[in-house]
């Protein structure tokens, strides 16, 4: 059981450090994961959920979310963490669903290009990144502003890969249990996952849908 579980686990969490895995993320669970910033809900929900709970403000930090307000084509808003400050108006970002790359959405970018294109310099206008335009995005996006990480949340953000392993593992041992029941009252996981040979992918899929948040698909 343990062996099947790392090997839905090592297929749905991404390497951070090279090539990111296939798996379809979303914006808000992948923000969550590597700020470590605990706001659950629809992307364009967290500014006024952070507010009273962060430190919120109008300004980048290397760790903060910053949160885009929903437009027609990104209904849901969107959230994206900053990886580093480059100038008082670059920042590169590390966000989740945003350019479709090799023909498909839910994909990882790290350290892109986002750029503060607003009158006053308060990152409320924003461009960024574009991956099939090779540069940025035509259109621009208007912000709330950014959530900025405590001490907890860069605790969290730390150990944010191995939370995350463990959680899905958590999440894989417990789909095989219901699992188990449904087919056999009384039976264990691993009887279960003997008899049917399916039982991994059904694993990884439940996994993959409890781990989709809320956000929308931008054009660019």
């Amino acid at each position: 059981m343990g062996s099947l579980a790392v090997a839905a686990v090592l297929s749905l969490v991404p390497s951070l450090g090279g090539a990111l895995a296939d798996t379809y993320w979303q914006c808000v669970p992948f923000a969550r994961l590597i700020s470590g910033i605990q706001i659950f809900g629809d992307a364009y929900t967290w500014w006024q959920q952070a507010i009273g709970k962060y430190d919120v403000g109008f300004q980048p930090k290397a760790g903060a979310v910053l949160c885009f307000k929903p437009t027609e084509r990104m209904r849901l808003g969107h959230v994206a963490v900053v990886s580093e400050v480059l100038t008082d108006r670059i920042v590169q970002i590390t966000h989740a669903n945003w350019s479709p790359i090799d023909g498909g959405r839910g994909k990882v970018e790290k350290d892109v290009t986002l750029v503060d294109v607003s009158a006053d310099g308060n990152w409320s206008q924003v461009k960024v990144w574009y991956d099939p335009s090779r540069d940025l995005g035509g259109s621009t996006y208007q912000t709330y502003g950014f959530i900025y990480q405590d001490t907890r949340a860069k605790i969290m953000a730390s150990t944010g890969l191995s939370g995350a392993e463990n959680t899905a593992i958590a999440m894989a041992q417990t789909a095989a249990n219901h699992m188990a029941s449904a087919v056999r009252p009384g039976g264990g996981p691993l009887s279960l996952l003997t008899q049917a040979a399916d039982s991994t992918d059904r694993i990884a899929a439940l996994i993959a849908k409890a781990t989709r948040g809320g956000d929308n698909n931008p054009n660019d």
